[in-house]
């Protein structure tokens, strides 16, 4: 399980959940339900992290909350 932030919203031009992981550009996913957004931006960070550590990018370290609602 990933330490990353995850901020998961409504989208209703999707009619899904959408999660974005802010420390990581471009990883988002998304899910007819909360649960199923979540589990599917597990699996997308895995592989933003894989693709990068084979592009031998800078993976960034998880900093805990980064936005305050």
């Amino acid at each position: 399980m990933s330490k990353h932030e995850v901020i998961i919203y409504w989208s209703e031009e999707d009619e899904a959940f959408i999660a974005e992981v802010p420390e990581l550009p471009g990883c988002m996913a998304d899910g007819k339900t909360y649960q199923e957004a979540l589990s599917n931006t597990e699996i997308v960070i895995q592989e933003w992290i894989e693709t990068a550590k084979k592009l031998g990018r800078l993976i960034p370290q998880p900093k805990g909350r980064l936005i305050y609602a």
